[in-house]
């Protein structure tokens, strides 16, 4: 088992308009003159959340390392819901996940809404849990506030070389950040690319960054194939799904070509669905070595809610080996 090491990768990124790389560079050279430890609280925590993302705990190597040879894979994809600043339930919500993870004997997890506070990291402790090697970048919020936010990339198979990350769109608002956490993971079957992301909510906004993050997938992988899955916050009916999808395998339509399959409800207090969408995708990119999805699945945990999205469960197999699944 590799250590578990914490260090810093740079993110990818589109560049600050000039007004604000102007401002940014005055208000450093200003802190500098001033001395941060001068400076008030209030203005300390505002410093640590506007930290530039990229904060990153990686444990490269499995518990220990699988023997199987080249077969099926299992890809989840969950929003495991942070829930700030309740964290209602969050370690039995979190308990009821991994359980449901073994129970698919899932080898690799893309996750969002992976929560630290002071007591808890759930990083580590699915780390751990799962007996998978990990890597976890910072998102949104601040360990010195007591809370902070970010993506997850698990596996049964090592890891390789450092993470990639992308931070898309809102370059100029330091306090609201969404990611793409990239990775390369070496399978039996040969390496592939898996990249977990949480897009913004306002439309306009999204359809940016999943361009951002189409054409970066795109860069980042150079031919390889890559699954990227997360919390797209886009219904499928949207022009930047279908823009997507032109490329990309929609993992879930490659099996149920037709219905309604939300991911995330809200319900009227007397219990009538007021909201009903599929927001949460597993996608394919196909590339080289290559792979054909098997089966597709929308999942809640058995033994009570692990978030407020369902998850998404995907297995994938290389395209000379595609065995028969029991429907």
């Amino acid at each position: 088992m590799s250590s578990r090491r914490n260090f810093y990768v740079k993110p990818h990124r589109e560049e600050y308009p000039r007004f604000y790389r102007r401002l940014w560079s005055s208000v450093k050279r200003l802190l500098n003159w001033i001395g941060y430890e001068r400076l008030p609280e209030f203005a300390k925590v505002a410093l640590s959340v506007a930290q530039s993302a990229g904060h990153v705990s990686m444990q490269s190597g499995a518990y220990p390392i699988p023997a199987d040879g080249c077969g099926v894979m299992s890809v989840m994809s969950a929003n495991l819901w942070h829930d700030w600043p309740r964290f209602k339930d969050l370690e039995k919500r979190l308990e009821a996940f991994a359980a449901l993870a073994e129970s698919e004997r899932t080898d690799l997890l893309l996750l969002q809404e992976v929560a630290r506070i002071p007591s808890f990291h759930a990083d580590e402790w699915l780390a751990e849990r799962l007996k998978m090697a990990y890597v976890y970048s910072r998102a949104n919020g601040s360990q010195r506030l007591g809370f902070e936010e970010g993506l997850g990339v698990y596996s049964r198979f090592p890891l390789k070389r450092l993470p990639y990350i992308r931070q898309m769109g809102q370059a100029h608002n330091p306090f609201s950040r969404r990611l793409a956490l990239g990775v390369e993971v070496d399978t039996p079957c040969g390496e592939i690319m898996a990249f977990s992301t949480h897009l913004g909510l306002a439309r306009k906004q999204n359809a940016k960054q999943l361009r951002e993050l189409h054409g970066w997938v795109g860069d980042v992988s150079a031919g390889r194939s890559a699954v990227i899955a997360g919390d797209f916050n886009a219904p499928e009916h949207t022009h930047q799904i279908r823009h997507v999808r032109s490329t990309w395998l929609d993992t879930f339509r490659e099996i149920h070509t037709h219905g309604h399959a939300p991911t995330y409800e809200i319900r009227w207090p007397w219990g009538g669905v007021f909201i009903s969408h599929r927001l949460d995708y597993i996608f394919l990119q196909p590339g080289k070595p290559s792979w054909q999805v098997v089966e597709v699945r929308h999942l809640d945990a058995p033994d009570g809610s692990h978030s407020d999205h369902r998850a998404v469960l995907a297995r994938l197999a290389p395209s000379h080996f595609m065995p028969q699944v029991d429907q």
